[in-house]
């Protein structure tokens, strides 16, 4: 039995439903105030709900007895990544629950400091807090949402014909699709064995690369825009700071900024994915999810 905090949200319910189609036992567990619509949903699915108050260990952990894993994928601001998901992780300890996967789903944020990315600083926090805790946990770094390319990310910019890039133009960058980054997190949940960091990228692209794939998809030729390097996008984030504060959202302007200026950076090249773990998964390349999206 795999039990799933943040199973409502868009990649909860996409590592779901990659459980069960594995035939797991998928049991979620979910607010009280949770849209009824939501639920129905995840009944319909083949999920048990257990309608829950986050902040009590003892509801939680009754919830949890017999699971062998705990997945979360939670998503909010420090209140949430922090001191739900502490509450979270102590009831799967005092139910015996023998691993945890902690909603990081992001680029490896191990080699960088604090203060550099506020939403990562949050997970490294919880990190050092579960890292001290008696259970097996495994964290899972899939770069960025390959799915983001198609507008949600300023990379590749289809009016203006341009791919947007800071530093290098040839620097690689790890991209996965949140399907692929779903049913790796399903394999992983289902492994006893999984170590404690796992690293993945459905395709590693350059600002180069990237602007070949697109040009050939569309047929027109892009140019570059390089605003500068990194030093200049970080004076940028700091007075974009300024001028909105951003503690009540979770993604601020400045927010995809620092997550551009650390994808960007050279800290954040892996150096050996395990891809390779789970061999049936077959991965998504950033031309696949470019060719889908309508130009």
């Amino acid at each position: 039995m795999i039990i799933v905090a943040g199973a409502t949200g868009n990649l909860g319910e996409r590592i779901i439903k990659a459980l069960l189609k594995k035939d797991a036992i998928v049991k979620a567990i979910v607010r009280k105030n949770t849209n009824v619509e939501k639920i129905r949903h995840l009944k319909q699915m083949g999920v048990t709900i257990e309608v829950i108050d986050m902040n009590s260990v003892e509801e939680l952990s009754k919830s949890m007895l017999g699971a062998s894993c705990v997945v979360s994928v939670l998503s909010g601001l420090r209140e949430v990544m922090i001191d739900v998901q502490k509450t979270i992780l102590d009831a799967a300890v005092k139910a015996h629950v023998p691993r945890f996967i902690p909603s990081d789903y992001s680029l490896d944020f191990t080699p960088f400091n604090y203060n550099e990315n506020r939403n990562l600083d949050w997970r490294r926090e919880f990190h050092e807090y579960l890292d001290k805790q008696p259970i097996k946990a495994t964290s899972i770094f899939n770069g960025a949402f390959a799915d983001m390319l198609t507008g949600q990310m300023p990379l590749i910019l289809f009016k203006q014909k341009r791919v947007l890039y800071w530093g290098k133009k040839n620097h690689p960058m790890c991209f996965t699709t949140m399907d692929d980054t779903a049913n790796y997190t399903a394999h992983v949940a289902l492994d006893d064995h999984a170590p404690r960091y796992l690293r993945i990228a459905g395709d590693l692209k350059t600002a180069e690369e990237l602007k070949l794939v697109i040009e050939e998809l569309s047929g027109e030729p892009y140019n570059y825009l390089r605003p500068g390097g990194l030093n200049l996008l970080s004076i940028i984030i700091k007075i974009a700071q300024m001028l909105e504060s951003g503690k009540t959202k979770l993604y601020p302007a400045w927010q995809g900024m620092q997550y551009m200026r650390n994808m960007s950076d050279d800290r954040a090249i892996i150096k050996k994915l395990d891809n390779d773990r789970y061999p049936l998964i077959k991965w998504t390349s950033a031309r696949e999810v470019l060719n889908a999206h309508k130009m």
